[in-house]
């Protein structure tokens, strides 16, 4: 199957309307919130309404700082990122009472696209388990020999159809939409700092890992 190949207008437009996607959640909640402060006199109700706009807001928060690291420019004055930075952003978006982060990475400076692109795989993963569990993060080596593993293990937990695929660069008839470019922006950025994704999956496992592609060095 030959690769897929987006014109970077359409890549943008795409990436942008993922992180739109994303946060129009939370945001819509929080004008829910406050058009209910607004009419509301209850004072309990009023309460309930600025619960409702504290949680959504610092919804919207962690989502947008972690798709200003794996998706956006961030960092862009030097050509490494603190993972430390990565694991802060993935702790704010996966912080819920279903899913567990097991950050077991050793605080490093990495090159900034491998840390887009460990983001990008721990997002796959956490998708991967919808009903909860744990997603772990593991790296090994430094720099050019840097490899990252990522796991999601819970109920039922399963790579969406197409996931592959779409890292691989070669997505399900050769379409690509809004729904389907954070897999496939994972593949490309993998494959601009000369790595491969190698997933595996058992039954409530799935694992990604990401490490220096055959002749990569070269």
């Amino acid at each position: 199957m030959t690769m897929a190949a987006l014109a970077p207008m359409d890549l943008a437009a795409l990436l942008c309307s993922r992180v739109c996607h994303d946060v129009i959640s939370p945001v819509g909640a929080i004008v829910n919130g406050l058009e209910v402060l607004e009419d509301e006199k209850d004072p309990q109700m009023r309460e309930v309404a600025v619960e409702l706009i504290k949680k959504s807001a610092a919804a919207a928060s962690a989502r947008l700082q972690f798709c200003r690291l794996a998706f956006g420019a961030a960092g862009s004055m030097g050509a490494t990122v603190d993972t430390g930075d990565a694991e802060a952003v993935a702790r704010g978006l996966i912080a819920n009472e279903r899913t567990t982060l097991a950050w077991r990475a050793m605080r490093q400076f990495a090159a900034k696209n491998k840390v887009k692109l460990l983001l990008n795989l721990t997002l796959i993963a956490a998708s991967a388990a919808p009903r909860g569990g744990v997603v772990a993060v593991e790296l090994s080596g430094a720099d050019e020999t840097l490899a990252m593993r990522v796991e999601a293990k819970g109920p039922n937990a399963k790579l969406p159809a197409g996931v592959a695929g779409l890292i691989a660069g070669r997505p399900e008839n050769g379409v690509v939409d809004a729904h389907t470019i954070q897999p496939f922006f994972a593949g490309l950025v993998a494959r601009e700092c000369g790595m491969e994704v190698v997933i595996e999956q058992a039954p409530e496992t799935v694992v990604l890992e990401a490490r220096p592609a055959a002749g990569a060095a070269a």
